[in-house]
């Protein structure tokens, strides 16, 4: 009985330290986003209607894939969600730039800015991300299974 008790315990421990590194983790990036909104690209969203609402957008579904990835640490979940977290960047960026073509039109001036550089550069990038987390997913398996056997 007291063993079942000092398991609780524990387990109750590790969840609560997971949700607070999760917190903290969760406020550092929105406080980035906020100091940089305010200092970069608030002007600029004047000029691109809808720009906050992408950037909020995408700010909220990364900082819910961190939280839910910190608190499923030390399970396969976790290699889910680093990898779901990396296709939606990738899926976010190819949707958010069009392509990589972007028009803008500005009272009289029509202006056409090709982004597929950048876009194939960060595409890159996040696919660096998913295979380090396929493959750490991979070798949390393979150490899984070599516990298992001795």
């Amino acid at each position: 009985m007291a063993e079942n008790n000092n398991d609780s315990r524990r387990t109750i421990r590790n969840f609560t330290c997971k949700a607070l590194k999760a917190t903290a983790k969760a406020i550092i990036l929105y406080v980035a986003y906020f100091l940089m909104w305010t200092m970069f690209l608030a002007p600029a969203s004047e000029l691109i209607p809808g720009l906050q609402q992408m950037i909020e957008t995408f700010v909220m579904v990364y900082i819910i894939l961190i939280i839910i990835g910190e608190l499923t640490s030390g399970t396969i979940f976790q290699y889910f969600f680093s990898v779901a977290k990396a296709l939606f960047v990738i899926g976010y960026l190819i949707f958010s730039l069009n392509g990589g073509i972007l028009g803008l039109t500005f009272q009289n001036v029509s202006l056409m800015v090709d982004l597929r550089l950048f876009l194939a550069i960060a595409t890159l990038l996040s696919l660096l991300g998913l295979a380090k987390s396929v493959l750490q997913a991979i070798n949390y398996m393979s150490e899984k299974a070599e516990y298992t056997r001795i």
